[in-house]
């Protein structure tokens, strides 16, 4: 399976799925205007990786900003890694945020209470 890369925009973050390691990442901010066809490819891809991989699945997530429609991608995402998971999948979310960033921190508390997979928060400081 390929690699899905997708480089940042202003207003889209970096996607950098590698089957061979196992690490799926995103980083940046999101509020594409159509946050349904951004992420449609993205969670396609997932979706079929997810059904062939036998490895240990890590997604690393540094979103210092989601939009309304971005979150209800997100979700979908992690529906999806939730889903594998409890199918017998190893799935580990690390979810990096800035510690002046108190939404930030707030967002990635509401997304691991709505799983039960492996996720932990990890605080940055900003360079």
């Amino acid at each position: 399976m390929e690699s899905l890369r997708i480089p940042a925009s202003k207003s889209t973050p970096e996607v950098a799925f590698d089957p061979a390691s196992g690490v799926l990442a995103m980083r940046g901010e999101s509020y594409p205007e159509n946050s349904f066809a951004f992420f449609r490819p993205i969670i396609t891809w997932l979706a079929e990786y997810l059904e062939k991989t036998e490895s240990l699945v890590i997604f690393n997530v540094n979103l210092s900003y989601l939009n309304t429609g971005s979150t209800k991608s997100m979700i979908d995402i992690l529906d999806l890694l939730e889903h594998a998971h409890k199918g017998g999948k190893k799935v580990e979310i690390n979810w990096f945020y800035d510690v002046e960033n108190d939404r930030a921190l707030s967002n990635a508390e509401e997304f691991k209470d709505e799983v039960t997979l492996p996720f932990k928060i990890h605080a940055q400081t900003s360079p």
